[in-house]
């Protein structure tokens, strides 16, 4: 059974794809030794992170590049990440209505996922559903994610190259988060750019970037686009490509590999450990120090320490 799995990913089975990523994202064990036996067949595909402000057209301009990675004989998967409801969890999945015209194309697979309430829009579990697709041969893999500001760092941990899109009327909204944003793109897209503004925004955002890249970056390139009519949209992919060989000659992109993997190892071990500590007995401990706010005598860190303390003598 095990090797069936592994099989029909590498064979670029879509249903056993869409299994593997559903008990991924359900937090449900495949078997043992599952992420060590496709971790040879990770490392080739290139991963795109796209991020932008709600409304700034991310979706259809996804749609436009899948047209044209299959046009170039290149296979791509997309996971979208949608924002999931506080209230109920569940997630509003629109991508994956909006591309379903890829829907029979093998060299094409798109997975949207809630973000379950991340910060960073990218949900927890969408790097080892990018292991997945890798896996299954995928040349590029495409991570698009809600919102952006500081918390989008999370892309940033997840990718290769790093597009922010953007629309004209971004213009004041740039000024508010400019450090974040220049610390965040490798790239960045003005979109819906037959709107005014959109070439004084491109003429500012330049001379920003020209300003404050640094020695070991490379300044971030500014296209305009018209996605929905797919103007810009070939140069796009092409300005990509050859940024990321850029990146590659300067040992950026195997510097963010490096980052990468360490950072998911941290992460990995941290949840071990936290999942460990929170034993059943240790809950009931906390509940306790904390019934009401009028019985709560300590504060958070000596409640902490008490807790901690105890478990020298578990």
């Amino acid at each position: 059974m095990d090797k069936d799995i592994l099989k029909g990913i590498l064979n670029n089975d879509h249903r056993t794809l869409s299994r593997v990523i559903t008990q991924i994202i359900d937090n449900k064990d495949i078997y043992s030794r599952f992420y060590q036996d496709i971790y040879p067949y990770t490392q080739k595909a290139i991963r795109i992170g796209i991020t932008g402000p709600p409304g700034a057209g991310k979706s259809t301009l996804i749609d436009q590049l899948i047209q044209a990675i299959i046009d170039n004989k290149k296979s791509v998967g997309v996971i979208a990440i949608d924002p999931t409801s506080p209230y109920t969890g569940g997630a509003l999945l629109g991508d994956r209505v909006r591309m379903n015209k890829f829907t029979w194309n093998d060299s094409v697979f798109i997975r949207s996922m809630g973000s379950r309430g991340d910060l960073g829009g990218l949900a927890k579990r969408a790097q080892d559903v990018g292991d997945i697709l890798a896996a299954s041969g995928k040349d590029i893999v495409i991570f698009e994610t809600v919102g952006v500001g500081q918390g989008e760092y999370d892309v940033i941990k997840a990718v290769d190259i790093t597009v922010v899109v953007l629309v004209p009327e971004s213009g004041d909204e740039v000024q508010l988060m400019k450090a974040g944003l220049i610390e965040i793109a490798d790239f960045f897209v003005i979109n819906k750019s037959d709107r005014p503004g959109a070439t004084r925004l491109a003429t500012s955002l330049k001379s920003l970037l020209h300003n404050n890249h640094g020695k070991f970056r490379l300044e971030p390139p500014v296209l305009n686009t018209i996605a929905n009519i797919g103007t810009g949209t070939i140069e796009l992919y092409n300005e990509l490509f050859t940024h990321l060989k850029l990146m590659d000659d300067k040992g950026i992109i195997t510097q963010k590999q490096l980052d990468r993997h360490r950072n998911r190892v941290f992460s990995l071990i941290q949840n071990k450990l936290l999942k460990e500590f929170w034993t059943s007995k240790r809950l009931v401990e906390l509940e306790q120090h904390t019934k009401d706010v009028g019985s709560i005598k300590s504060s958070a860190y000596e409640i902490a320490r008490q807790i901690m303390d105890a478990t020298k003598h578990d």
